[in-house]
């Protein structure tokens, strides 16, 4: 076990436990537990006898393995029982997370005759008339399909659509919290590009736009080019452009830190499927040159065979030296390390190649490429996809935000200015005087973000061209046809 990482949320426990009712016996339960290397939340008294007190321990521990040793342990102890142990997380998802709820009354007959048959009928034949009238009358102005075939969920591969359910679950919650988007999870049984492709465009009708979660590379690429392509609706892969948004937004204020320039910088990618493509391309928007990028074969470069279609488009435009040794050879000298692979990428060690002032981005989920804890050490500014490290690079800081001001001015598109626009307000929410190295990104329930990237995104939008209204102008009440067009 790495005593280096320190508990954490994720691996909660809440214990209820019989204890002797002698003096000096919940000491020993609490002290093992800390010497163990838990962290202690909560103890509450739930029944007393003469001779015992039930109580509930919360705690906090590194991994479901230290967790259950610490149980272990508490048996062995012999002065107490233990009648159940809880894991706070899974509770958290008994019966799923989220759920629909009316946004009108349904009290009496005439909200029924309104809302349902017969009144609904003729707000049917006004869209039917006119279909642009589904984005006032519908849902659809304001809800979001999220759209997975469970293949490259977290890091932990293919687990099929059941099993990615709580991520899109979890997804929806973010939408609703951070950017008042109604979001609906869509977990699809078929890994078939065509029929993702055709499904989705079946379902369009009844969404302002669809995000496209956790679907392996290289297909990802092709059914958001496809989708984006056909639709008139704002299609956005969140793990390619919601990560390489988050991830420019990081590294600009990180380069402020360290007074280095992007065009200067040395960056090793490790992970070039779908987000590491999407970073790496932003990043080079954004000036940088000297990208050299590893997948589990090695080294991306021109002539290597079995490679997809992105694969050889970042051989073409990356690594002109034509490097092929390992990562730990290309980390010398190295100023960024981008890590979206998966843990044991890298040695900790190896980050002592890198240049003075060395940014590390180790991104991989829920275990990152490097623990922030061991690289300490080596470098000088450490950020991860993690909520219990400073520096978090969460999608959560973008993909509410970017979809409010897309659906607000009517996007047919997310475009590159709009994703442009959204990492500069997302850097730009931190001021000169606020910036340090724990703290190069906004914290995810900073309240600025999504309505600073949202109204950054309305602008880019309409100076773009993909904008159908300007929000704010074409709002009015709705009066009876005879009088005023809906």
């Amino acid at each position: 076990m790495n005593t280096l990482v320190r508990p954490s949320a994720s691996y909660s426990l809440t214990i209820r436990l019989r204890i002797s009712n002698t003096p000096g016996s919940l000491g020993r339960v609490t002290s093992m537990i800390s010497d163990l290397g838990g962290d202690i939340g909560a103890i509450d008294i739930k029944g007393v006898t003469k001779t015992h007190k039930i109580r509930e321990i919360t705690l906090q521990a590194r991994d479901e393995k230290h967790g259950e040793e610490i149980v272990e342990r508490m048996k062995a102890l012999g002065i107490v029982d233990v009648l159940s142990v809880s894991d706070r997380t899974f509770m958290m998802h008994m019966g799923g997370k989220i759920r629909i709820v009316s946004k009108v009354p349904l009290m009496t007959r005439e909200d029924l005759s309104m809302a349902y048959t017969p009144g609904v009928a003729r707000v049917c034949m006004a869209i039917h008339n006119d279909p642009d009238k589904a984005y006032k009358l519908t849902i659809k102005a304001n809800t979001i399909a999220i759209v997975s075939d469970g293949t490259a969920v977290l890091g932990l591969g293919d687990i099929g659509p059941e099993a990615a359910m709580p991520v899109m679950e979890g997804k929806a919650m973010l939408f609703k919290e951070f950017g008042n988007v109604d979001a609906f999870p869509i977990c699809l049984d078929t890994k078939d590009t065509e029929e993702i492709i055709r499904t989705v465009k079946n379902i369009a009708p009844g969404f302002g736009g669809i995000n496209l979660e956790d679907i392996s590379a290289p297909r990802c690429f092709e059914i958001e080019e496809r989708l984006k392509r056909e639709m008139n609706i704002p299609v956005f892969h969140d793990d390619q452009h919601g990560t390489a948004v988050v991830v420019l937004a990081a590294l600009t204020n990180a380069v402020k830190l360290v007074k280095k320039e992007m065009k200067d910088l040395k960056v090793i990618v490790t992970g070039v499927g779908a987000a590491g493509v999407a970073c790496s391309k932003m990043i080079m928007a954004a000036g940088a040159t000297n990208i050299i990028g590893f997948d589990r074969t090695g080294a991306i470069h021109k002539g290597r065979e079995n490679m997809n279609h992105m694969k050889q488009w970042f051989a073409e435009h990356t690594n002109h030296d034509g490097f092929t040794g390992s990562v730990k050879e290309a980390l010398e000298g190295a100023d960024l390390f981008l890590g979206l692979s998966g843990p044991g990428a890298i040695e900790a060690s190896d980050l002592g190649k890198m240049n003075k002032d060395a940014i590390v981005f180790a991104m991989a989920n829920p275990t990152p490429e490097v623990m922030p804890e061991e690289a300490a050490q080596y470098v000088r500014i450490m950020a991860t996809g993690r909520s219990d490290y400073p520096n978090q690079i969460n999608n959560v800081l973008c993909f509410p935000g970017i979809f409010r001001g897309a659906l607000d001015c009517g996007a047919t598109d997310i475009n590159e200015a709009m994703k442009l626009a959204a990492a500069t307000a997302i850097a730009d929410t931190i001021s000169a005087e606020e910036l340090t190295e724990d703290y190069i990104i906004p914290g995810v329930f900073d309240k600025r973000v999504a309505a600073a990237v949202a109204a950054a995104v309305v602008k880019a939008a309409i100076e773009s061209g993909v904008a159908r209204k300007t929000p704010g102008l074409e709002e009015h009440p709705y009066e009876h046809p005879s009088t005023h067009s809906i």
